[in-house]
């Protein structure tokens, strides 16, 4: 395992691998505020027993990237454009021309730009616990919130999903009630069926906060507009093998968001994880992680020079 330090323009990106790296390289792209570190050890070094060369890094104001202060620039300091460059950049530091993307939540949307923008750096995409680029998902967060209903047919996030905003927005006093509001955070994610370890979510979040040396929640990410839904219409000329998977417990993004984004990508495949929420608990390492290899193994793997 080794880490690299990665310039994207003036905005420096941290990442590391796991696995060896004559192996088919496979990006990780992490969800909205959330660093590396939300990839937990054991799930990636799953991936790499699998067969992969697994990259994971910190987006722009997390971890150990570098951060700004959205507060100082009259105009948004960037958007979806930059981060999809990240993601690039982190491929180019590492010397990889394609690779098989993961995205997460957050890069669930970054995954979608990257396969209509740059396919040629993709050797497969898996998408997972996110909405398709056509979804308006700012405006079914308000939707919910209101008791409005649906305005595309799909459902809205979930009760436990705005609890989660609620809980966020609240303030706390000192680092061991933001620990413990960050793992109850989790628990809500976590979906109703799966059980929860809150102490397995509370390491997560203390080897966070080291890796960022802070207890700073990142929040950015938030303020970031989402692509506009017109976007949607060109997953149809998307030609990368795609994977999108439903977690059924899911509630920010509940069944059946991945059949419909699957339905948009020619060729796309489903597959669904009965008890899995929003979060990667352990006990859903395992399923996951064949999922994504078996689908990784299906994609034969380019060698560019």
């Amino acid at each position: 395992m080794t880490t690299r330090v990665i310039a994207n323009g003036e905005v420096s990106l941290w990442s590391e691998d796991f696995g060896d790296p004559g192996a088919p390289p496979l990006l990780l792209i992490a969800g909205g505020n959330l660093s590396a570190k939300s990839w937990p050890d054991a799930f990636v070094a799953l991936l790499a027993e699998k067969g992969h060369h697994v990259i994971r890094y910190d987006h722009r104001d997390t971890g150990r990237s570098t951060a700004i202060d959205f507060a100082t620039f009259q105009a948004r300091p960037y958007g979806f454009d930059e981060l999809v460059s990240d993601a690039l950049a982190v491929l180019d530091g590492w010397e990889v021309p394609a690779a098989h993307v993961v995205g997460m939540s957050l890069g669930h949307t970054i995954g979608q730009l990257l396969a209509i923008d740059h396919p040629d750096r993709l050797l497969s995409l898996t998408l997972m616990l996110g909405g398709a680029l056509d979804v308006d998902f700012d405006a079914n967060i308000e939707r919910a919130t209101s008791g409005a209903p649906s305005a595309d047919g799909l459902p809205l996030p979930t009760r436990r999903f705005l609890d989660v905003i609620t809980l966020m927005s609240e303030p706390v006093d000192g680092p061991e009630a933001e620990l413990e509001r960050r793992v109850e955070k989790w628990r809500l994610l976590n979906g109703a069926d799966l059980p929860f370890d809150a102490d397995e979510f509370r390491r997560a979040e203390l080897r966070a906060v080291a890796h960022a040396g802070s207890f700073q929640e990142p929040i950015n990410h938030h303020m970031i507009p989402q692509p506009p839904v017109s976007r949607g219409a060109e997953l149809a000329g998307v030609r990368v093998p795609t994977l999108a998977i439903q977690a059924m417990r899911d509630p920010a993004a509940p069944p059946p968001h991945a059949r419909h984004v699957a339905d948009l990508i020619p060729g796309a495949r489903v597959v669904e994880l009965a008890e899995m929420g929003h979060a990667l608990a352990s006990a859903v390492h395992e399923p996951l992680a064949a999922a994504i290899s078996s689908h990784t193994l299906r994609t034969p793997h380019r060698v560019t020079t």
